[in-house]
């Protein structure tokens, strides 16, 4: 978890769903990622994920609310909207919840590892 989980978003209504989604479990990570803006595709760099949203790298500031789309590595293409933009970065809230654990498995997990066995010892 990182340290924004902790904080909590001011919230002049004083409704507690808004803090209680602030604080849901992010995992912080560096990884590549595909964001897809009006049908225009750029690369970026997730900084920390969750199920409900992300926050990435972007050096355009996009208007709150604007649909992307955006390719993570071991979940696809996920919908989602804009939540804020500032200072290059930007946080995505997606439309429907992910597993995040997806994303942080090895590529090929399904794969197996090859076992390379020793040569029997031979005596002589």
């Amino acid at each position: 978890m990182d340290r924004y989980a902790q904080d909590s978003v001011p919230n002049p209504r004083g409704d507690e769903t808004v803090d209680a989604k602030r604080n849901a479990t992010r995992d912080s990570l560096l990884l590549a990622a595909t964001l897809r803006v009006d049908g225009d595709e750029t690369n970026v760099r997730i900084r920390n994920l969750s199920a409900g949203g992300l926050m990435a790298e972007y050096p355009i500031a996009l208007a709150s609310g604007t649909p992307v789309d955006i390719d993570v590595r071991g979940i696809g293409w996920v919908g989602g909207k804009v939540a804020w933009a500032t200072d290059g970065r930007l946080g995505i809230a997606f439309d429907s919840p992910i597993d995040p654990k997806l994303a942080r498995k090895p590529v090929g997990a399904g794969a197996k590892t090859p076992m390379y066995l020793k040569p029997p010892l031979r005596r002589l």
